[in-house]
């Protein structure tokens, strides 16, 4: 009888987490992808900065975590897929992840994409001739967002994606 319970429980397909080498999150997704297993890889967007401009990229929520929809069996034989450094534990059984915890990092995400900048806040400045020059928004346009730099007394025009809002950079 209770290997009867084992063998139903071993059927049905859970979420569970696979840890993966450093920054090799997209690769294994599209891996584990390939096999016809169903994976999540939840993803923001941020911006990064180069000497010569800023991008917006979309990075991993949780570095080295990748989120899988599969059987038991299933999961122990991506340990296979390169890239895959473990499956992550939990009272020494592979950790289980409840779909109402999946649906609510779903939908932190997307509130968190709907937060567009708002007259107020105080954003910095990421290139340019006024790199890092700190400013409170005024007016919001489609590209472009309007700030007072209190250190100017002067109001500029930027391009969106050339600012950050100040919590986000530490």
């Amino acid at each position: 009888m209770e290997e009867k319970k084992r063998k139903i429980n071993a059927d049905k397909k859970s979420w569970y987490v696979l840890y993966t080498a450093p920054r090799a999150e997209k690769q294994v997704r599209d891996r584990v992808g390939a096999l016809g297993i169903e994976c999540w890889l939840p993803l923001h967007r941020a911006p990064r900065v180069w000497s010569d401009r800023v991008k917006i990229v979309e990075l991993p929520l949780f570095s080295s975590y990748l989120f899988v929809r599969c059987t038991d069996p299933v999961l122990r034989n991506l340990t296979r897929v390169y890239g895959v450094a473990r499956i992550v534990y939990y009272n020494g059984k592979p950790a289980v992840v409840r779909q109402r915890e999946i649906n609510a990092i779903q939908e932190f995400l997307d509130q968190a994409a709907e937060h567009a900048l708002c007259p107020g806040e105080e954003v910095e400045i990421l290139c340019g001739a006024m790199k890092h020059i700190s400013g409170k928004v005024k007016r919001v346009k489609k590209n472009h967002l309007f700030l007072y730099l209190e250190q100017l007394g002067a109001t500029v025009c930027v391009r969106l994606d050339e600012v950050a809002r100040v919590d986000r950079l530490k």
